[in-house]
Order: structure tokens, then C-alpha cells, then sequence
């Protein structure tokens, strides 16, 4: 595949999940990549070829296997630099994913930083996260976490943000940069300003932006940024936080043991450098090193690329549901203020039951709250059926999805 070229066709033959059938022989339809993408030979063959070739540890010995398993380790740290335009990499912390990422900064930076009678905000639109940290840190100090309300559009009232950061007591706001449920993209730089001009630190939560739409890391200028590879074709179990270097530096270590050491005597010990510091015991080197298969994936088809097509998508998607009887869609009806992401419910029908029904059809849809109870309250709702697009995601399926969405229509005689 050359650089920045973009063949649905060609892609389609890159990830072989594709080719499977489901249900009594039904063609598959994959529509929950927001819960995780499937991954293209490119991928798969880099974990082959890892285990087969390169196996072992990295940064302590000093034979071939470890120096080669170490400096491709170090590789995928450079690609994120690059990907996320981040200009140093010793701020490229290692994670098992966005929520190990989110995790971190409310120990080791919150527990140092948030003090009784400070605040923490989030919105009601945020993965779990992205709020039970907070719970646990603010109950645990004495703080109070806040929230910023959705309108009906499913976009946040940023007025509310205004008035939080009047008051002079927010520490953080930690704030997706994607709502999971929604597709909502927040105006992250807007919010980043007002946090700034407020003197408040601000996390964002990227897992479902980096794998759908270009993230500049330096452009944006926020203090903590977090994403997870599974979700942009890679492998589970890795995930990246990204953090200003001097916040890193001041921030006391989230777990303790082998490599996250300089030196150990019986009564103290000194930390490595970054981002080492953070990267505590053996990590899931394979992973981390066929991560950047993943990334060198979406570099060829050009980041700009994957966002014009699920613009295109989500537009023919929601023009099509619009139209079945019974239907409610979530969210902002323009695909430019969304990702590919929508999320729907039939009147009077259990979104378990819809999922069941399309599922007999091949197509894989998700059911249920989407780890985000917080904004099924807000809409009152148990729960929701989510239809959730990639780049290798056809009309073809879109009108695969709706002929089924048809059946559960007549099924219910709505």
C-alpha cells in the first residue's frame, strides 16, 4: 500500500476477521470498533515474528535477543512522538491502556496536588475512567467532583466550566476528547484555554480521538493525554499517558519494583529516569513493539483519510436510521461534530433484545450502558445500542445494519 492512498478494497484484504461467518453462515458485520478494532496481518505477523525471532526482555541484559527486543521497544516510543507531534519522548509513558493511564495521574500526581475543599471536574459524557478515579481521589481527600451537563445535542455547556473555574478552587479537569457513547468531539483546545487562563491542570481522555482524527499533541497544549492501542488496530494490554515532563518529574511513582529504580539500599531508594520512572517490572514488551506495526498502518493511509471516511459514513448512516420507524438516535446529527459513533434505541424494545436480533444477521453491534452510567442516567436510560465505524467499515454493512434494523422494526410492530 503506498502512503497516503486509500483503497477500502485493499484494506478490507489486510484484516482476515473479515473474511468469517457468523450464525449460521452469515456474513460477518463488524460495527463495534469502539469497543475495539481488529487488527490487520500487518499486526498479527509483527507479534509472529516477535515471539518466533526477538523474544526477550529488555533494558538489562546485553545479548543480541535483548538489545534487539530493547531498541525495538524504544522504536514504538519514537513512532507515538511522531504520530502525536510530542517533542520529547521521555514524556511517552507505557500503560496497559487509558485506564491504567488515568489511574496513574490521580495517585501519583492527585494525591500530592488535591487537597481538601479543591475540585475536580469531568462531564457527564465521560467513560468510567474517567470518573471513578476521581470519585476515589476526591472521597479520599476531601475534595469534590463536579460535572459539566449535555445539552440535547449531546454537546457539554461549557457556560458551567466558566463558572466552576470562577471560584478559583478547580485543580483538574479531566475531559474526553471523544465521548464513547455520543461520538460528541469535544472543543478540547477551547477548554484547554479557559483551564489555563484559570491556572487549573487538564487531562484528556483520547482513547477514542487518536484512532479517528489527527492529535497534536503540542498544538493542543494540555498537561496529561491518554489513548489505548486496541482501539487504533493494535494490540490490547498497551496504552499511552502522555504528560508534561516537569509534572512527570514531580509525580511520586505508581508501583514499585525492577526498572523503575536507579538504586535500592535497605532503607531508600532512588527512581530512574523518565519516563522509566513509570514503567515498573517487566512491560508487555511484545505488545508494545507490534503497536508500532499498528501505527506505521494508519501513518500509510493518512490519519486525514480515516476521519473523511467515517465523515462520509456516518452522514449515509444516519440518513438511512432516520428513516426507520421507531428509532431514536443520541447525539449530534452532524457528522462533523462527530466521530463514527451512533447510538440509538427502539422505543419500548430492550436494547439486548435489538443486538440479539441483528446479531443473527452477522451484525456485531454493542448493547448496554458502554461504561458510561452517568450519561445513561442523564438520558434515562438503562442502556443503549451503539453502531461504531473504521476504516475498513462499507455502505455495504451501513445498509446491512439498517435492513436489520428494519426486521426489528416489524418484529415489534413499531
Amino acid at each position: 500500500m503506498q502512503a497516503n492512498t486509500y483503497s477500502l478494497e485493499d484494506i478490507r484484504k489486510d484484516f482476515p476477521v473479515l473474511n468469517r461467518r457468523v450464525r449460521d453462515d452469515k456474513k460477518l458485520v463488524y460495527l463495534d470498533n469502539a469497543a475495539t478494532t481488529q487488527k490487520p496481518n500487518q499486526v498479527i505477523d509483527a507479534i509472529t515474528d516477535y515471539y518466533q525471532n526477538h523474544n526477550s526482555n529488555i533494558h538489562r541484559a546485553v545479548h543480541a535477543l535483548a538489545e534487539e527486543s530493547t531498541e525495538a521497544f524504544e522504536v514504538t516510543r519514537d513512532k507515538v512522538a511522531n504520530f502525536l507531534n510530542i517533542q520529547n519522548r521521555e514524556e511517552i509513558v507505557f500503560v496497559k491502556g487509558t485506564t491504567e493511564a488515568i489511574n496513574l495521574v490521580a495517585y501519583a500526581w492527585g494525591r500530592d496536588n488535591v487537597q481538601k475543599g479543591d475540585v475536580v471536574i469531568t462531564t457527564e459524557y465521560e467513560h468510567h475512567s474517567n470518573i471513578v478515579p476521581w470519585q476515589l481521589l476526591t472521597q479520599d481527600r476531601g475534595a469534590e467532583l463536579k460535572y459539566i451537563d449535555i445539552d440535547d445535542n449531546g454537546e457539554l455547556m461549557l457556560e458551567q466550566l466558566d463558572e466552576y473555574l470562577a471560584t478559583g478552587k478547580v485543580k483538574l479537569v479531566a475531559i474526553s476528547h471523544v465521548s464513547n457513547v455520543l461520538g460528541t468531539i469535544t472543543d478540547v483546545q477551547k477548554v484547554i484555554k479557559k483551564c489555563k487562563n484559570a491556572g487549573a491542570k487538564i487531562l484528556v481522555d483520547g482513547a477514542q480521538a487518536v484512532p479517528h482524527m489527527k492529535v497534536d499533541i503540542t498544538n493542543l497544549g494540555c498537561d496529561f493525554y491518554a489513548f489505548s492501542a486496541h482501539k487504533m488496530l493494535g494490540p490490547t494490554g498497551v496504552g499511552v499517558l502522555w504528560a508534561r515532563k516537569e509534572l512527570l518529574e514531580n509525580m511520586r511513582p505508581f508501583q514499585g519494583g525492577g526498572d523503575m529504580i536507579r538504586e535500592v539500599h535497605k532503607y531508600e531508594t532512588t527512581w530512574n529516569d523518565l519516563p522509566y520512572k513509570f514503567e515498573a517490572g517487566t512491560p508487555n514488551v511484545a505488545d508494545v513493539i507490534c503497536f508500532s506495526a499498528a501505527i506505521d498502518y494508519l501513518v500509510n493511509i493518512g490519519i486525514d483519510n480515516v476521519r473523511n471516511h467515517e465523515i462520509e459514513l456516518t452522514k449515509y448512516a444516519l440518513e438511512k436510521m432516520s428513516k426507520v420507524k421507531g428509532l431514536t438516535i443520541y447525539g449530534p446529527k452532524d457528522p462533523q461534530k462527530a466521530s463514527g459513533v451512533i447510538s440509538f434505541n427502539f422505543n419500548d424494545v430492550h436494547p439486548h433484545d435489538v443486538a440479539t436480533i441483528i446479531d443473527k444477521n452477522g451484525v456485531a453491534i454493542r448493547s448496554g450502558h458502554h461504561c458510561a452510567q452517568v450519561l445513561m442516567e442523564k438520558l434515562n436510560v438503562a442502556a443503549t445500542n451503539r453502531a461504531s465505524f473504521y476504516i475498513y467499515t462499507t455502505k455495504d454493512e451501513v445498509d446491512a445494519l439498517i435492513d436489520s434494523l428494519e426486521q426489528v422494526a416489524k418484529v415489534f410492530k413499531l
